[in-house]
C-alpha cells in the first residue's frame, strides 16, 4: 500500500509540474488582456513615443502584430522602455512577455540566457557616425579616436575587435542610456558614435543638424535583430515567429492593409489559407483563424511597416537592402502558411 500511495503521490506531482510547465505566456497575456513588450523607448524609427505619447517604430509594430494575432486588436500592448543592460533580465524575470528592442541574435545569447530568438525583423550591421567637420572618410582613419558606445552590447565587443584587428587605438566613452549616449556624441564628448547602422540613422535623424553628420561606409559586423521570448515556451515562440512571418508572407503574396479585405474574396487557395478563409493555421497556433488577416489589416505587411518607420521617405531614409524580399535580392523569406 505504501508503494502505491508513493506512486500516486509522485504521479500527482508529475501531473502538476507538467501542468505548470505547459501553462505559458499565451494564457498569461490572455488573462491580463494585453501584451507587455520590452522596447528601446528612445530610438526614432524603432521604438519611441511621438509628440502625442503614441508609441511608434518598427519594433513597436512588431509587438502590435503579435497583439493583433492574439487579441484581434493591435492596440492591446503596453510598453516597458529598457536599457541594453536591463533588457534580458526583464524578459527572464517575466517583467515583459516579449522583448522587441534591437536585439542581436547570437549563439551565446540563444544558449546561455534562457532566451529564444524569433524571426529576424531587421538585418543590420555595425557602423560609425561622425561629424563632417572631422574630415574622416573611412573608419580606418579613426586611430586614437574617442568612441561613444553602449555597454553590455555586441557593439562594445565588435568595436574593440575592429580597432585591435586594424592595429588602432581607441578611447571608449561608455554610457548605458541610448539617448544620453547620443547627447554625449552630439555635445562633442567623443569623435564618433558606434552602433547598428539603423540606430545611427535614428540618432542622426533627431540630431540638432542632421546634415552635419555622416555614417562611414564600413559595416564591421552582422547584426540580425530579432524579438526574443523566454526559452521553453514553444507555443508563444511560434506565435511571435509567425506574426512576423505573416507580415513578410503578406508582402510576398501582394496582400496589404489597403487590399486585404478584397483579398478575402481571392480564389487562390494559398491566399485563402493565409487569411483564414480556409481554416487550419489559426487552430495550429491556438489563435483565431483570421490572425494573419488581423495583423495585415491593422499593422500592414512587412514592406508597409518598413517604409512607414525607417524607409526612404522617413527622416532615417533607409533603403530596403538586406531587408528586401528574397525575390528582390534581400533576406526576407517566409515558409509556407499551410
Amino acid at each position: 500500500m505504501k508503494f502505491f500511495r508513493l506512486f500516486f503521490v509522485n504521479l500527482l506531482l508529475f501531473v502538476l509540474v507538467c501542468g505548470l510547465a505547459t501553462a505559458g505566456t499565451l494564457d498569461d497575456v490572455k488573462a491580463k488582456g494585453f501584451i507587455q513588450a520590452g522596447v528601446n523607448g528612445d530610438l526614432f524609427g524603432f521604438g519611441k513615443p511621438d509628440e502625442k505619447g503614441v508609441w511608434r517604430g518598427l519594433d513597436v509594430d512588431t509587438a502590435r502584430a503579435v497583439a493583433a494575432a492574439v487579441f484581434g486588436d493591435a492596440n492591446k500592448v503596453k510598453y516597458t522602455p529598457l536599457t541594453a543592460k536591463t533588457r534580458f533580465t526583464a524578459l527572464q524575470s517575466g517583467e515583459v512577455d516579449i522583448l522587441t528592442r534591437n536585439c542581436t541574435q547570437t549563439l551565446t545569447r540563444d544558449t546561455a540566457l534562457g532566451l529564444d530568438f524569433c524571426q529576424v525583423n531587421y538585418y543590420d550591421g555595425q557602423g560609425f557616425l561622425i561629424s563632417k567637420k572631422l574630415g574622416v572618410k573611412s573608419a580606418k582613419e579613426l586611430d586614437g579616436a574617442t568612441v561613444c558606445v553602449l555597454p553590455g552590447t555586441t557593439t562594445e565587443l565588435n568595436v574593440a575587435d575592429y580597432f585591435r584587428a586594424n592595429n588602432m587605438k581607441m578611447k571608449p566613452v561608455v554610457i548605458e542610456n541610448t539617448a544620453e549616449l547620443a547627447k554625449a556624441f552630439f555635445a562633442g564628448r567623443c569623435d564618433c558614435l558606434t552602433s547598428d547602422a539603423s540606430q545611427l540613422a535614428g540618432n542622426r535623424a533627431v540630431a540638432p543638424n542632421p546634415k552635419d553628420y555622416i555614417i562611414l561606409p564600413e559595416i564591421i559586423s552582422k547584426e540580425p535583430l530579432a524579438p526574443a521570448v523566454r526559452h521553453g515556451d514553444n507555443q508563444w515562440k511560434d506565435i511571435v515567429n509567425y506574426s512576423i512571418l505573416a507580415m513578410i508572407n503578406a508582402e510576398e503574396l501582394g496582400v496589404s492593409s489597403k487590399n486585404v479585405d478584397e483579398m478575402l474574396k481571392s480564389n487562390d487557395p494559398i491566399i485563402q489559407r493565409f487569411l483564414g478563409v480556409s481554416p487550419g493555421n489559426g487552430e495550429a497556433l491556438g489563435l483565431d483563424e483570421k490572425f494573419a488577416y488581423n495583423i495585415i489589416k491593422q499593422v500592414g505587411n512587412y514592406g508597409e511597416v518598413f517604409e512607414r518607420n525607417v524607409g526612404v521617405n522617413t527622416p532615417l531614409g533607409i533603403e530596403r537592402g538586406l531587408n528586401a524580399l528574397w525575390t528582390n535580392g534581400g533576406l526576407m523569406y517566409s515558409p509556407p502558411f499551410k
